[in-house]
């Protein structure tokens, strides 16, 4: 591998909106050649494209949120329009006058572009532009420059299918080599030094040759970002109990039982009264058992609607709300195990014990739903064995003490679910 040298660009004035940058730069590094990278911090993206606005920094942090990953205290981790996740929305006070915020750009990659080819018309040299933002990072103290736009050089260097030193065939290995460069041109630009833009030269095997067709730009710093249906990590501490939604329709796809497991395991950590376990759970694989247990349920539902005197019309309509258990692969039914309530002479005493067992049970079907969607599992929680409780126990042939409190069909989603709506707190609180 050649040599490879990163040089700060000292000397560029303050940035305002409408200054040429690509006239600045070029001014400033003369000698730019085919090969070099220019680094350039975002923060004068922004500056010269007029991103920076009079307004108070959480109500600009809301504007560019799109989703809230995470809060603690002051600090909140968004993602931006752009599909990028770090603090505060990459809305920044320093370096501007009191009372602004600086934005990030509207197009990152767009901004690359652009100044790549005004940089290309005013030196005719083929290079390749990173624009760069600091982030924090998960698992990890401290923070480091990243890419966020990229224009003529490629963003990764995809190992995978070579051999390493012992022969070994690499199967995942992604360098993120524009973040590579990126944190390398943070050690001469800095953070106090006013040195916004590096040079990095020794890498040409990475910039786009001129004229290249298709794509004579590359794919920018989006090729960095993974696609939500691939990020292990999508769900922050803020996502986790709204990822729980009901799903009706589910795929034919096979669920995994050892998903399933995980999310039993963290059911059990409800809390639950007289420090008992009263949860217990029947999981009904297998297309017999599941068929047996829905049949029985919907020919006791049907006899009690004829009870009532319901219309054969009636009750097709009423029964079709346990059809998306029929659609799911899968089916849990959690069961009260209450051997550990205590018994009091008066009833009123006897039905407070029987709530704190129903309340904890509730909290093992919350503790269970949340964890199937954080295993990226869909399910709908349906109360019909509250009804015919012995019905569904002969059904599983389960233990005459295990009370079948509901039944959840899981599987994986057919479909997104709608959003939901937002629900004001203060229309379901009182405050004394």
């Amino acid at each position: 591998m050649s040599e490879i040298t990163v040089s700060g660009v000292p000397g560029l004035p303050e940035i305002a909106q409408g200054a040429n940058l690509a006239t600045l730069i070029a001014a400033a590094v003369p000698d730019l050649a085919d090969g070099d990278i220019l680094v350039v911090t975002s923060k004068i993206i922004s500056k010269a494209e007029g991103r920076v606005i009079s307004a108070d920094r959480d109500d600009a942090i809301a504007a560019e949120t799109v989703r809230v990953v995470a809060r603690r205290g002051a600090t909140t981790i968004a993602q931006t329009r752009h599909g990028l996740v770090l603090a505060a929305a990459g809305v920044d006070r320093s370096n501007t006058a009191p009372g602004t915020v600086v934005l990030l750009p509207e197009d990152p990659d767009g901004s690359a572009r652009r100044l790549r080819k005004s940089i290309g018309e005013l030196t005719g040299a083929n290079i390749g532009v990173l624009v760069t933002d600091t982030m924090g990072r998960p698992w990890r103290n401290g923070q480091t420059d990243v890419a966020i736009g990229a224009a003529g050089l490629l963003p990764l260097r995809d190992h995978r299918g070579h051999a390493d030193s012992f022969g070994n065939t690499l199967e995942v290995t992604v360098a993120a080599v524009a973040d590579e460069i990126a944190a390398a041109a943070e050690l001469v630009k800095g953070k106090t030094d006013q040195v916004p833009v590096a040079v990095v030269r020794g890498l040409p095997e990475l910039v786009i040759a001129a004229g290249a067709d298709p794509g004579g730009d590359g794919p920018g710093a989006a090729a960095l970002i993974r696609p939500a249906a691939e990020d292990m990590f999508r769900l922050g501490a803020a996502d986790v109990l709204g990822e729980r939604r009901t799903v009706r329709d589910f795929t034919d796809e096979p669920v995994d039982k050892a998903a399933v497991r995980r999310a039993i395991a963290a059911a059990l950590t409800a809390p639950a009264p007289h420090h008992s376990q009263p949860w217990r759970f029947a999981i009904v694989e297998s297309a017999p058992a599941r068929i047996r247990l829905l049949d029985d349920m919907l020919a006791a539902w049907v006899a009690d609607l004829h009870g009532d005197g319901f219309t054969e019309e009636q009750i097709a309509r009423r029964t079709r709300r346990g059809e998306p258990l029929r659609r799911a692969p899968l089916i849990i039914v959690p069961c009260l195990l209450a051997d550990a309530a205590h018994t009091y002479p008066d009833r009123r005493r006897n039905a407070a014990e029987r709530a704190m067992f129903l309340v904890a049970m509730g909290a093992g079907v919350q503790n269970l739903l949340v964890a199937l969607a954080v295993e990226g599992l869909g399910s709908c929680w349906v109360s019909s064995t509250l009804f015919c409780g012995p019905v569904a126990g002969a059904a599983l042939d389960l233990p005459e003490d295990w009370e079948p409190m509901g039944a959840v069909g899981v599987g994986r989603a057919a479909a997104p679910p709608a959003p939901r709506a937002d629900r004001d707190p203060a229309s379901f609180l009182v405050v004394r």
